[in-house]
């Protein structure tokens, strides 16, 4: 496996999670140094994406995590190319559900897509959360009626 000098990477990291974490450790372990860009909740909103935890405690999060030697706001689309010049950049990865987006970095470093751990997304963890808390009137009066009768049979 070739080892970089330094490689950067993109995301949101809402939620951190175990897919996070396993990037960030594969990361580190094709560099001597890993730069994260946090995405602002500014661009997120530009993206239409929602985060739920803020920018400043994403980053801090990314910044605690041992395999992460420097975090830096991602605050546009256009901000990767200048980034890559001015860090002196050797290699930008990122997942693999964008492969092909970040082709046209190639003429500035290396673009790596790498696999994402199975199962796991922010996406995947919004619409549980969604679906948790999602409970309806009726449901709520099922659960109700069956636990005064648990309550009935107790006593």
């Amino acid at each position: 496996m070739k080892k970089y000098k330094k490689l950067i990477t993109y995301g949101t990291f809402d939620l951190f999670h175990i897919g996070h974490l396993n990037l960030l450790k594969r990361l580190k372990a094709m560099t001597e140094e890993l730069i994260v860009a946090v995405s602002t909740d500014e661009f997120n909103s530009l993206k239409k994406k929602k985060s739920l935890i803020p920018f400043e405690h994403r980053a801090k999060i990314v910044e605690s995590i041992k395999y992460v030697d420097q975090v830096i706001p991602e605050k546009d689309w256009e901000q990767k190319i200048l980034d890559i010049k001015s860090y002196g950049i050797d290699a930008f990865a990122i997942g693999d559900d964008w492969k092909g987006e970040f082709d046209y970095l190639k003429e500035f470093c290396d673009v790596i897509y790498l696999e994402r751990t199975k199962n796991v997304s922010s996406t995947q963890l919004k619409k549980s959360l969604k679906n948790f808390l999602s409970v309806s009137p009726e449901d709520l009066n099922i659960a109700f009626s069956i636990l005064s009768q648990l309550k009935q049979d107790l006593e």
